[in-house]
């Protein structure tokens, strides 16, 4: 549990140092540019503690739930420029020149993409990962038995088992200490027929920690009876509580053949690098693209039906997964989330929608194109966009987005995705 609990701890923590450092490249290119900025703070809320350094003040705030900057003149909403002297009246955002503003408003999107990349290379090169981490945890569901991955070493409630040659606090994983293998199909469990991967869970948690039961697999076309001995294992319920439950020790499998594993030294990392980062960037666009479809299964997964391992994840579900991963020891697979999670970022943040970087982009482009066509056709330039015109849209998206956010939260704390069984 203490593992578990460490690795939910390490994730969110993750995930504010990324959204930190996604306002700090904000913050650096405006500042490379010449630009006035005021602010630059971790967290929301109340201040904690902070200090000035030149014209900016730096700080943390009560809330750590993100971060943000402060540029002078990034929309017209922003401070009166009438209390600005002259030097700084020219050192206003929306004052210099379109490609300065353009990669000041990316860098945030710029600064996930470098992490994710540097992440990625450093498992590729060194480590050998899931070439497709998108589908890491997201075996496949669909087969009819349940093929399954086995875990050498298991945290268990049961101190006094053996531990083999497994770490303190852990013990052998009963489904390796009998004889199963990475990639066989678990068929029966105690006379229990199993079809798929939900069907596997709800019988093992049925049983009894520590009573044998004969466990039907299907290896390689080979159908045996072994007996495996569950251990216990405590599990978080959703109401926050905990229980014991029989565990078996085993894992979803990823064919190798759908997601190979490389480790391939850092000069041809570089390159499976960029060839992972492509594949991953084309599954971001296709879970974009699918994202409104999600939204009924992930209803009635609160409601009470079966959770899909594909299905969107809140903040909340992305760190337990985290926990989990630290807990049995996966941190290939924990840096993998972490890689998958800066890349739809960043993405996402480039849409052009308000209140995303991306909506400002397309406001600034928006812009110089009706001024370049007004000039075309001897007009006055028309200026600015009034950004209050956009506000009926742009609560409408922060609401559809905190919809979206709260039904996640919800799906993770009331039916959470489990990728250890």
């Amino acid at each position: 549990m203490l593992a578990y609990i460490t690795g939910i701890v390490l994730f969110a923590l993750a995930i504010l140092i990324s959204v930190s450092l996604h306002e700090f490249g904000h913050m650096l290119t405006a500042k490379g540019f010449g630009m006035k900025v005021t602010r630059y703070f971790v967290g929301f809320g109340p201040t904690l503690w902070s200090f000035h350094k030149g014209e900016t003040e730096y700080g943390v705030k009560g809330i750590p739930l993100g971060g943000f900057v402060k540029i002078v003149g990034m929309t017209p909403l922003e401070e009166d420029e009438e209390e600005l002297n002259e030097a700084d009246k020219k050192r206003v955002f929306w004052r210099k020149p379109l490609w300065q503003r353009t990669v000041v408003l990316a860098a945030g999107s710029v600064t996930h993409f470098i992490i994710g990349f540097v992440a990625l290379w450093i498992l590729v090169s060194f480590v050998g990962v899931v070439a497709n981490p998108a589908h890491a945890a997201a075996f496949d569901e669909s087969q009819e038995n349940a093929q399954v991955a086995v875990s050498q070493c298991v945290e268990s409630t049961d101190t006094a088992a053996p531990a083999g040659d497994c770490p303190d606090g852990q013990i052998e994983g009963p489904a390796y200490a009998a004889g199963i293998q990475d990639g066989d199909s678990i068929t029966a469990v105690g006379g229990t027929a199993i079809n798929g991967w939900e069907s596997l869970v709800a019988t093992v948690t049925k049983l009894t920690p520590d009573e044998p039961v004969a466990v039907t697999v299907d290896s390689d076309g080979t159908t045996k009876t072994v007996e495996v001995t569950p251990y216990a294992a405590t599990v978080e319920n959703e109401d926050g509580t905990t229980e014991t439950v029989a565990r078996l020790g085993v894992v979803g499998y990823v064919d190798p053949a759908i997601a190979p594993t490389i480790a391939v030294g850092p000069i041809d990392g570089i390159g499976e690098t960029f060839t992972t980062t492509g594949d991953m960037f084309k599954e971001t666009f296709i879970a974009l693209g699918q994202l409104p479809s999600k939204i009924p299964p992930l209803w009635d997964a609160i409601m009470g039906g079966e959770r899909s391992a594909d299905s969107p994840v809140s903040v909340v579900g992305a760190s337990r997964l985290g926990g989990e991963m630290v807990q049995y020891d996966q941190w290939a697979m924990f840096f993998m989330l972490l890689v998958v999670l800066n890349y739809f970022i960043g993405i996402f943040n480039l849409l052009p929608l308000l209140p995303m970087d991306g909506g400002h982009i397309a406001i600034a482009w928006y812009e110089k194109a009706r001024s370049w066509i007004a000039l075309k056709r001897g007009k006055i330039d028309p200026g600015r966009v009034d950004y209050m015109k956009l506000m009926p849209l742009t609560y409408a998206v922060i609401v559809l987005l905190g919809g979206f956010m709260l039904l996640t939260i919800t799906a993770d704390i009331v039916n959470p995705i489990t990728i250890f069984n």
